[in-house]
């Protein structure tokens, strides 16, 4: 049986409101994931990677750069790509559910991409888009999450996994 592996995405600099809140959803949701995901570095990432390391979890950071020493002390698993921002596609692309946490640009675009692939994203708190599911609590994100988790995958959404553009 595969491994059930919760994705966060977030800011790489955050304030001490959304780091708490992302320790406290890394510590809840090793207790329903095997593996947490993230794009390994600081801010939101780091925060969560550490309270998921709290609960007993295995947290894997795919980073943008090729250095290893680059991911924080809280990833057990660094994946360096050499793709900068590009490599955002990967951190959603292992995730079969992600949360989504405060942050610029770069957290907007993995948002995209899990809508574009069909892969859940829950929104906590901060973004409102249509197609993400946006929750008020780490209690509901673990919760949707959970539930997610133990859907099957639709047809439609195996056939969006595999888009290709064009």
């Amino acid at each position: 049986m595969r491994k059930k592996i919760i994705g966060v995405i977030g800011g790489h600099k955050c304030n001490n409101e959304v780091e708490q809140l992302a320790h406290n959803l890394g510590k809840k949701i090793a207790k329903v994931a095997d593996i947490l995901v993230s794009g390994g570095l600081s801010g939101t990432m780091m925060a969560v990677c550490q309270g998921f390391k709290a609960g007993g979890g295995l947290t894997l950071g795919i980073i943008p750069g090729y250095n290893k020493c680059d991911a924080n002390q809280f990833v057990d698993i660094v994946i360096p790509t050499g793709l900068g921002l590009a490599r955002n596609i990967l951190v959603v692309k292992s995730a079969d559910v992600v949360i989504a946490l405060p942050g610029e640009s770069g957290t907007l675009s993995e948002i995209a991409y899990c809508l574009q692939f069909g892969i859940p994203v829950i929104s906590l708190k901060y973004w409102d888009i249509p197609g993400v599911i946006k929750v008020n609590t780490v209690k509901a994100a673990v919760s949707k999450a959970c539930d997610l988790l133990k859907k099957p995958v639709s047809p439609e959404l195996k056939t969006k996994s595999r888009y290709v553009p064009g």
